[in-house]
């Protein structure tokens, strides 16, 4: 079957154990997704977002739900997309793929730790770089934020207030 092809149990030996930076993510999660204008809330919506091991454990991948699939009716919907991510030894980091087809996006990034947080960024500080931040990381919740580079400073689009089910 096709689920038993792509995921996995165990994480693959070949990635450090200090660059194992997803790890903490893997399981189901509820979210509190808000979004920014100018610096200022604009909306608000709940979430799930589940993460787990894949192609042998040499990659993670996610996928997020907005709002949460017990929740989704046509006047609201909003996104149901997915992340790929895998080890590149040589960069010491993860390259990571987003895929958010209600929006046509598709973007790239390159992931590592920074501090007790993980960054992934696109082409740092050019018009309409992205970076996404995972901070506050516990067994039990996270804060994820979504910024964007727009004329000369880093400006915040979106974050997620993420507690783990169960």
């Amino acid at each position: 079957m096709f689920q038993d092809a792509l995921i996995s149990e165990v994480v693959h030996p070949s990635i450090p154990l200090s660059d194992r930076i997803f790890e903490p993510f893997i399981g189901e999660w509820d979210l509190r997704v808000r979004w920014y204008v100018e610096g200022n809330l604009a909306r608000e919506m709940a979430g799930e977002w589940s993460f787990s091991r894949v192609l042998e454990g040499r990659g993670i991948q996610d996928v997020w739900i907005v709002p949460p699939r017990g929740q989704r009716n046509a006047e609201e919907l909003y996104e149901y997309g997915t992340s790929v991510r895998f080890y590149e030894p040589s960069l010491q980091a993860w390259r990571s793929t987003w895929i958010g087809p209600m929006h046509g996006m598709v973007q790239t990034f390159l992931a590592q730790r920074d501090g007790d947080n993980i960054v992934l960024a696109t082409k740092p500080q050019t018009e309409g770089a992205l970076r996404w931040v995972f901070s506050d990381i516990t067994a039990q919740e996270f804060h994820w934020h979504n910024y964007v580079y727009r004329r000369g400073v880093w400006q915040l689009q979106q974050d997620f207030l993420c507690t783990r089910k169960g």
